[in-house]
């Protein structure tokens, strides 16, 4: 699939606005904030995704692992046309569909539900292997975490399969806010590197760095890349 907008997009200008429209989880604005540039330079410039094809088994799949901070997702889907703006005041209303965790059943677009630490690189890798059991090579999937979250077992041996397995359509992006608290010898990088991964470390504000990162090639390796912004608080 090429990369489409179904809608024109409002320019990434317009996010702290859209943003600035859901209240009431303001402990996790720095969680959100720190995924706003990643999110925006996917949707915007990476993802073969739309409104219109969320149900083609062609698209690309996004996972929000990091989804206890979705403002910055629900702003980035709200502004690419995949639901309404009028729906972001309502954020954590008793029957918004626009939940403290992202819902796959009640959001468009939303591949996944999530918000616990851990689990979205372990389901990407079983997204991953579920279109190579259906012959589905050219889909991409990638998955959104948060560097706090490489302290969970299940992403290490997410990360120690993927790489053998020569997962080349995983693709990953670690927030790295500097809230780890084991850390890795040598960075984050170096890490997915060690287990036969494609890695790059950038400026996760820098949107042309971000796009070169997402769209080098790696073949025949899933991609990783760590995306630095300012510590958390």
């Amino acid at each position: 699939m090429t990369k489409t907008t179904a809608a024109p997009a409002r320019g990434n200008h317009d996010l702290d606005r859209l943003i600035a429209l859901m209240t009431g989880d303001e402990k996790h604005g720095p969680a959100a904030h720190s995924t706003l540039d990643a999110l925006w330079v996917l949707y915007s410039r990476v993802l073969s995704v739309t409104p219109a094809t969320i149900e083609d088994p062609e698209r690309d799949r996004f996972l929000l692992s990091k989804g206890h901070g979705p403002m910055a997702y629900y702003a980035v889907l709200a502004a690419h046309g995949f639901f309404e703006e009028a729906l972001l005041p309502t954020f954590g209303a008793y029957d918004s569909p626009l939940g403290h965790h992202p819902d796959r059943l009640l959001v468009p677009g939303a591949e996944i539900g999530s918000g616990s630490l851990g689990h979205g690189l372990p389901l990407a890798v079983g997204t991953v292997l579920g279109l190579r059991a259906q012959g589905l090579t050219d889909p991409r999937v990638w998955v959104l975490i948060g560097d706090a979250e490489l302290d969970e077992g299940s992403n290490h041996e997410a990360i120690a399969h993927a790489g053998p397995a020569g997962l080349e359509q995983l693709h990953t992006v670690v927030i790295d806010n500097a809230s780890a608290t084991h850390g890795w010898p040598g960075g984050i990088a170096s890490r997915f590197e060690a287990a036969g991964w494609s890695a790059a470390t950038v400026d996760g504000r820098d949107h042309e760095a971000l796009y070169a990162a997402f769209t080098a090639p790696h073949p025949g390796r899933p991609r990783a890349v760590i995306a630095r912004v300012e510590p958390k608080n």
